[in-house]
C-alpha cells in the first residue's frame, strides 16, 4: 500500500532469486486504460530489470477486473507458467458495485493461487479517484506494477 511512509516502486532485495528462466504471465484489465497500461509497463519493466527475459513474458488482456479472476486462472493452469500478475484498477463510484468488484477479485484471485499452488498476484488498485490511481501508477506514489512484479519474484523464491 502507498502512503507518505511508502513508495509502491521502493522494495527490499530479500528473496530475490535469478528468474533469467521464468515465465510470467501479466493480465491486463482493459478498464481504465490509462491507469492499467502504466501499471503493466511498472511490471514489465521491473521484471525485465530483474533479470527477467522478454520472450518469457505473456501479457493477456480482459475487459475489466472482474475478468482477471478466470484470466489468471487460465494462464496459471498453463504449467510452463511459473508466476501470473493481475492487474486492473476500479475506481470508487457512487454505487456499490466497486464493493462487489473488488471482493470477488480479491477472494476469486486467492483461490487460483491455492488452486494451481503457484503465485498470482493482485496488481489491482482500488482508489478513490482517478488521481489516486494516477498517483500509484507511476505517479507520486510510485508503481504497483513495480510492487507486483516485486511480489511475484519474492513468492517464487519462497
Amino acid at each position: 500500500m502507498a502512503s507518505t511512509l511508502k513508495n509502491l516502486s521502493d522494495h527490499s532485495n530479500k528473496n530475490l532469486i535469478d528468474i533469467s528462466n521464468k515465465k510470467f504471465a501479466i493480465v491486463v484489465s482493459e478498464w481504465n486504460e490509462e491507469v492499467t497500461e502504466a501499471l503493466y509497463s511498472g511490471a514489465f519493466q521491473t521484471l525485465i530489470e530483474q533479470g527477467a527475459q522478454k520472450e518469457n513474458i505473456i501479457k493477456k488482456y480482459v475487459p475489466g477486473s472482474y475478468e482477471l479472476v478466470l484470466g489468471a486462472q487460465l494462464c496459471a493452469q498453463q504449467e510452463s507458467i511459473d508466476a501470473v500478475i493481475s492487474i486492473g484498477c476500479v475506481i470508487q463510484g457512487e454505487t456499490k458495485h466497486f464493493d462487489f468488484i473488488c471482493d470477488a477479485v480479491a477472494k476469486g484471485l486467492i483461490d487460483v493461487n491455492l488452486k494451481y499452488n503457484k503465485p498470482v498476484i493482485f496488481g489491482v488498485l482500488t482508489p478513490n479517484t482517478q488521481q489516486q490511481a494516477l498517483d500509484r501508477a507511476g505517479g507520486v506514489h510510485g508503481n504497483k506494477g513495480d510492487e507486483a512484479a516485486i511480489t511475484a519474484i519474492k513468492m517464487l523464491g519462497f
